[in-house]
């Protein structure tokens, strides 16, 4: 009798009358019609006789059918029987199939699709150009980058890790810092020798300064530290842009003041092309960190990323911190230990 037959005037939901059926009952009726034997499907099952014939009886009153013809010698499928096998082998194989395939993810070479977020400028610079030596070192790992400045939704956006800078103040996401962000003000020797550099945030206001649009369409708020307490600074922009690497631009043709994350800068400022100030004003509370949902049952393609990314993005030198003589001039930059 098929399972919809069972369902007069259509009154009982088909999804609700298979989940009543034991599945219990399905997976011993499966090894009885493999094994040829109740016996011996208990045996392969790890489970007594009785279990195994309890199951298949429960499974037969659900379905109001007989599965097996029984003697004491021999056991065979009824008609309805060898409908029903060959009606459910199919959906067991692929859950066997699903099961040894999760195993092999766990425990096997890492593979599948991996979805990265990041921001576009730390997306750009850093994780992108990595990128390359992960897919050769896990050639089975598939790798989707989307960049965006905007914070993305781990979940609604299927993204398995992300990249955020700043402070996490999120608590649904795990969120492990790779190193220190560092904000420092900055301008190229031109402008210096134009205009000079302020020695306090408040001489901010004397000078032209270029802005950071975020994605939300306001403007990026300059931090600092004065006297240990957390200041906000919005100065009055000669230039605004939504691009990161388009202030770092405005900054280096010597438009004007930009205060800019530590990996954007360091090379910089360490070839000359740019000078800082004000390093004793900056926040020490910010970060770049990769971000995930969970620690439990991580897949292991998303392991092996946020191990290889740590270890690499933290073998760069990307930090650095200015020291200034008691003047105010810039002295040296010196890579910060993390």
């Amino acid at each position: 009798m098929a399972l919809h037959q069972l369902q007069p005037n259509h009154e009982i939901d088909p999804l609700a009358s298979s989940f009543a059926t034991t599945y219990a009952g399905v997976v011993a009726f499966i090894a009885v019609v493999h094994e040829g034997s109740f016996a011996k499907a208990a045996e392969r099952l790890g489970i007594g006789r009785s279990a195994i014939s309890r199951s298949v009886q429960k499974l037969e009153g659900q379905l109001d059918t007989r599965l097996f013809l029984r003697t004491t010698r021999s056991t065979s499928l009824t008609g309805e029987g060898e409908l029903f096998y060959e009606n459910c082998k199919p959906g067991v194989e692929r859950i066997v199939r699903s099961i040894e395939e999760m195993r092999e993810l766990r425990s096997g070479a890492p593979r599948g699709l991996l979805r990265l977020g990041a921001t576009v400028g730390f997306g750009r610079k850093i994780v992108a150009p990595l990128l390359r030596g992960f897919r050769e070192s896990y050639p089975e790992i598939r790798v989707e980058l989307l960049l965006d400045d905007s914070q993305a939704d781990l979940i609604s956006d299927r993204i398995d890790v992300t990249f955020r800078n700043g402070r996490m103040d999120d608590s649904q996401v795990v969120a492990k810092q790779l190193i220190p962000m560092q904000m420092l003000v900055c301008a190229s020797p031109e402008y210096v020798r134009k205009h000079g550099m302020p020695h306090t945030v408040g001489e901010l206001a004397q000078h032209r300064c270029i802005n950071l649009l975020l994605a939300s369409g306001r403007t990026c708020d300059w931090q600092f530290k004065v006297g240990g307490v957390e200041k906000k600074f919005l100065p009055q922009a000669s230039s605004s842009y939504n691009d990161a690497d388009l202030v770092l631009q405005a900054v280096l043709d010597g438009e004007g003041l930009a205060q800019m994350a530590g990996y954007q800068i360091c090379d910089h400022l360490r070839a000359g092309r740019l000078v800082a100030c004000l390093a004793s004003y900056a926040p020490d509370d910010r970060g770049h960190y990769v971000c995930y949902l969970s620690r439990h049952h991580l897949p292991q393609r998303i392991r092996v990323f946020i191990d290889y990314m740590t270890l690499h993005i933290r073998a760069l030198d990307l930090h650095c911190i200015t020291h200034f003589t008691p003047g105010g001039g810039q002295a040296a930059v010196e890579p910060l230990a993390y």
